[in-house]
């Protein structure tokens, strides 16, 4: 006769409000999340309805007026002047920053085992070098008198940047600017594409080679298909991030030359400091955050549209 089965185990009870200990493990951080992002966000799309000056800043008692204050802005031109700006300079230094990372990424999956490693700690020097720290050394490089650039290119032969003053004109500090921003935004996104590529098999780009296909071909047909997801992600954080930039613009050029490197965080800023009118600029504020709420949107819709229809 077969033998009954061992009688089973009974699993010790779990005292009662256990199932409770993960949430409060993470409620802290919640809370404090909440607090510090949370309590500023609403605080700003509040003053947006109000008429809040210098004056109910210190005084206080700041009269609702409603959508008076995004009126003003949207039928302001200059506002719309500065989003263009802001949506062209948010594209180039996205575009510059997804296509210089991706070809490191690639270079360092070739790379040996030694400098690779020479190569990520460059990246991660660099990514971990203060905004404001790296901002002044692009101010010394491209100084009128005493800068590196200056120097270089008239050793080159090209004498007319002799004392040339980069930032007295609009596209020259508008280039200057998106170097920084480049230069500071490739190491992070360098390092997660070359992590993502070390995922990828080699016997894929093996088989790949073996049937004639050449570099185009593979990352085309195999690379970007498999880390689509990730390619997805960095973009969005490097929009998020260029897009957002405020402390380079402002310690370079404080939005000038004119208006040349104006952009809505810079615009918001000026509006509340140079106007004292904090309620124009927390609703310049609180349209900066739906454009790119509605920029990121419609990116979404359509990445799940292409991963529908594959």
């Amino acid at each position: 006769m077969p033998k009954p089965p061992p009688p089973r185990k009974r699993l010790p009870r779990l005292p009662r409000g256990s199932a409770l200990w993960p949430y409060l493990l993470v409620a802290p951080t919640v809370l404090g999340g909440a607090l510090l992002l949370g309590y500023p966000l609403v605080r700003n799309l509040l003053i947006s309805f109000q008429q809040y000056g210098m004056g109910e800043l210190i005084r206080g008692g700041a009269p609702f007026v409603g959508f008076a204050n995004y009126r003003t802005v949207l039928t302001d031109p200059e506002f719309w002047a500065v989003v263009r700006r802001t949506f062209w300079w948010t594209s180039v230094n996205v575009v510059l920053i997804m296509v210089i990372a991706t070809l490191i990424a690639l270079m360092m999956r070739k790379l040996g085992r030694r400098m690779r490693i020479l190569v990520t700690s460059g990246l991660v020097l660099a990514w971990a070098s203060p905004v404001i720290a790296t901002t002044t050394v692009f101010q010394w490089l491209f100084a009128s008198r005493l800068g590196v650039v200056n120097w270089l290119l008239v050793r080159f032969g090209f004498e007319s940047f002799e004392g040339y003053s980069w930032l007295a004109d609009g596209p020259a500090a508008f280039t200057v600017l998106v170097l920084l921003v480049v230069w500071q935004s490739v190491p992070f996104a360098a390092i997660t594409l070359h992590s993502a590529l070390l995922t990828v098999p080699d016997e894929l780009y093996e088989s790949a080679r073996l049937d004639g296909a050449g570099g185009g071909r593979i990352f085309r047909s195999i690379t970007l298909p498999l880390l689509r997801p990730i390619f997805g992600l960095v973009l969005c954080l490097e929009v998020i991030w260029v897009f957002r930039c405020f402390a380079q613009i402002w310690a370079v050029t404080k939005g000038g030359p004119g208006e040349a490197t104006t952009t809505l965080p810079v615009y918001a800023y000026r509006v509340a400091q140079s106007l004292h009118r904090y309620d124009l600029g927390a609703a310049v504020s609180t349209l900066t955050v739906l454009l790119l709420v509605a920029a990121l949107v419609v990116y979404f819709r359509q990445l799940l549209r292409q991963e529908a229809d594959r």
